[in-house]
């Protein structure tokens, strides 16, 4: 009989491993944290299990645990202790992200920390931008913006990550970076953000949720995929040098879509709403944790991601060392 055996490249561990296309590596993830402003907070979110509001006081042990388990970059959001309509907090040379900064390069130089570079956990209505009239202004946001970076690059942050959706944000971010002198430091674009409902336990975690309508006259209409080859587009021309795609597991075919278009490393955000299924199918016993998330990023790699920000990377770490 004439055709092809397939199996024989699947008879043993060894022998899949050999011919194994892609490989999740420690070095893949990013570890986000929520860090909050006053002290003795270890507060676990309750729509994400084993997720924590941190206060600086905490942090270093969390930290502590994530350089023992081989990760080496983590993003940062803050969670501060007012809130105003310009989110002053977020571009405050002594706001909470850039202390936390400071804090983690004090003790662990290596460590690479992406600043998160936006407004809304900061701003009294929630929004990531200038609110004026029920509207978010787009341009009078920028010079925020732009405060927000070169203060988080004043402080040691390795990357900015702007995930406002702005439109403009990475030319104004990079001109207002360079002006400062701070040339070398890369911008992480949230290039391709949608309207997602699966933010949802995040905005527990970051206390961020719009106060008034929606976010969706700036982030994009889950529908579209084309738009999304116009928004990393805009983003390369104007300097970025990594292009995000968010969220993660709905949208692989567009991460696909950005790695065979663009050169530039492709970071997937495997968001809240998809850890949070996860956890809680697993707390029911209805899947294999480990196996489950496993293969849920090793699909993101398999899809064009060269990097994952994701809530599973202790875990992910660990069963790695395992393996």
């Amino acid at each position: 009989m004439n055709f092809n055996r397939h199996r024989r490249l699947r008879q043993s561990a060894a022998m899949r491993s050999m011919v194994r296309e892609n490989q999740l590596h420690v070095e893949d993830l990013v570890y986000p944290l929520f860090v909050a402003e006053g002290e003795n907070i270890r507060k676990e979110i309750s729509s994400m299990p084993n997720v924590y509001q941190l206060s600086l006081d905490l942090l270093m042990e969390e930290i502590d645990e994530v350089v023992s388990l081989g990760i080496k970059s983590v993003l940062l959001f803050g969670i501060p202790l007012e809130k105003d309509e310009c989110g002053q907090g977020a571009f405050h040379d002594h706001g909470i992200v850039q202390e936390a900064t400071r804090l983690i390069k004090q003790h662990y130089p290596e460590l690479i920390v992406i600043a998160d570079t936006c407004l809304c956990e900061y701003t009294s209505h929630g929004h990531c931008g200038i609110v004026e009239n029920g509207k978010v202004l787009n341009d009078p946001s920028l010079k925020l913006l732009v405060d927000t970076a070169v203060s988080q690059a004043k402080a040691g942050a390795d990357i900015i990550a702007p995930s406002n959706m702005m439109d403009g944000f990475v030319t104004a971010i990079r001109a207002g970076l360079d002006e400062a002198g701070f040339e070398d430091t890369p911008i992480m674009s949230y290039a391709v953000k949608y309207s997602s409902a699966f933010y949802g336990p995040f905005r527990d975690a970051a206390e961020s949720t719009p106060q008034f309508g929606d976010r969706k006259t700036y982030q994009m209409d889950p529908a579209n995929r084309l738009e999304a080859f116009r928004e990393a587009e805009s983003d390369v021309a104007e300097g970025a040098d990594f292009l995000i795609v968010k969220p993660g597991m709905p949208y692989l075919d567009i991460v696909r879509d950005v790695k065979n278009n663009f050169t530039l490393p492709v970071v997937i955000y495997n968001v809240s709403g998809e850890y949070s299924m996860v956890k809680a199918a697993a707390q029911n016993g209805w899947i294999d944790e480990k196996s489950v998330v496993m293969e849920m990023l090793v699909g993101m790699k398999r899809a064009g991601a060269d990097i994952i920000i994701t809530y599973h990377a202790k875990d992910a770490a660990k069963w790695l060392k395992e393996n």
